[in-house]
């Protein structure tokens, strides 16, 4: 017992080993990896970042020109940004903040636009 109370004086009068987070964040990382966004208008819909994702939070309807995100699955690997042939996806470097509720992210697009881009691209 007598080992430990220098350890716990120690303690009880240094400076916090944590920050109250989300009253104070840490800046982010130069390169780290965080929220995913898509440049709808640029989005050809293609699907291939839904099928390249490995936790499967992405949903894409061609027809419906629709995409779909939950970030409440996602891992931040940035498989899908990577993978993304029109490059209408990106990834920011600062993590979403605490939710309570969880969301889905629904984007609509044009339904013409994906039959341009695929002409445009031929």
């Amino acid at each position: 017992m007598f080992t430990m109370t220098p350890v716990l004086v120690r303690n009880f009068f240094s400076k916090r080993a944590t920050r109250r987070y989300p009253k104070v964040s840490r800046h982010p990382f130069e390169k780290g990896r965080g929220a995913i966004g898509n440049d709808i208008a640029r989005c050809t819909f293609c699907g291939i970042c839904a099928a390249k994702c490995p936790s499967r939070c992405i949903a894409v309807d061609k027809k419906k020109a629709a995409w779909q995100w939950d970030p409440f699955a996602c891992v931040y690997c940035g498989v899908c940004v990577d993978s993304c042939k029109s490059g209408s996806l990106g990834q920011d470097n600062s993590y979403r903040r605490p939710a309570v509720v969880r969301e889905l992210i629904l984007l609509k697009g044009s339904q013409d636009h994906g039959k341009e881009a695929s002409h445009h691209s031929q």
